[in-house]
């Protein structure tokens, strides 16, 4: 029955294969989980109690996904999870990658791993989007890269800078990132991007790439709307995140206070 809800995702709800494989793990944590009773579960949670409480939200709520679907599809009438609170996290605002990080890692990078790097940086795109861009889905003419079945099996048209094209010409056709080769899988480019990071010196990660591009967006424009359609969040309330961290606002109440 797992291996059927995790076809599910794959298939119906166009998760990406490192969800699925997390889905997977949290599963195989509980025994027998299609018949787990109420106590069996709730044992369980106990036993995660030694997990920071990111990691115990998340792992509840694949296993409410789970129920949800086994209820849905006549596998079960309960859900088992539904006493169970997921533990409250505080407010944590993102930390982009600086700008004198980014330029020092484009220093040492060439390449597919250059490739890889401009576009988290300059388009935002998430690790499984830049792997997969096709120079089929980039309009030199137009500048704009579409971005084809992004999370939530959604298209969405990104922005493509001079300074973005630059880095990524010549076009060879194919994938962007092999020019031309076979693709990388998202975790297989992640795993590179992220080794070369930290190769270059750099304390970061290929997300912080994605959560640069979203604050500068945010402190140049000032338009959330469109920040939030360029990153593919599916609302804007995910984008206003990145606000706090991009707030002009804020550097003037510094310098009023000062006087």
């Amino acid at each position: 029955m797992t291996d059927q809800f995790l076809e599910w995702l794959r298939r119906d709800r166009n998760y990406s294969p490192n969800t699925i494989a997390a889905y997977r793990r949290v599963l195989a944590t509980i025994n027998d989980p299609e018949t787990a009773t109420q106590d069996d579960v709730e044992d369980w949670w106990l036993d995660r109690d030694h997990l920071s409480p990111a990691t115990r939200r998340q792992e509840l709520a694949a296993l409410r996904s789970f129920y949800r679907w086994m209820i849905r599809w006549d596998h079960r009438e309960d859900d088992p999870t539904r006493r169970l609170d997921a533990p409250k996290m505080g407010h944590r605002l993102p930390r982009p990658m600086g700008r004198e990080d980014l330029h020092r890692l484009l220093s040492v990078t060439s390449g597919e791993m250059r490739r890889a790097i401009c576009l988290g940086a300059y388009a935002g795109l998430r690790v499984a989007e830049v792997a997969a861009l096709d120079w089929a889905d980039v309009d030199v003419e137009a500048r704009r890269i579409i971005v084809r079945g992004g999370k939530g099996d959604k298209d969405r048209p990104v922005g493509l800078s001079p300074l973005l094209l630059d880095a990524l010409l010549p076009v060879t056709g194919g994938n962007v990132v092999r020019a031309g080769g076979k693709p990388y899988s998202a975790n297989a480019l992640q795993q590179k991007v992220n080794a070369a990071i930290r190769a270059a010196g750099v304390d970061g990660t290929f997300h912080k790439l994605r959560s640069r591009f979203a604050t500068v967006a945010l402190a140049s424009t000032g338009n959330l709307l469109a920040v939030s359609r360029a990153l593919g969040h599916s609302s804007p309330a995910t984008t206003a995140v990145y606000a706090a961290t991009a707030d002009s606002d804020l550097d003037l109440i510094a310098e009023a206070v000062a006087r």
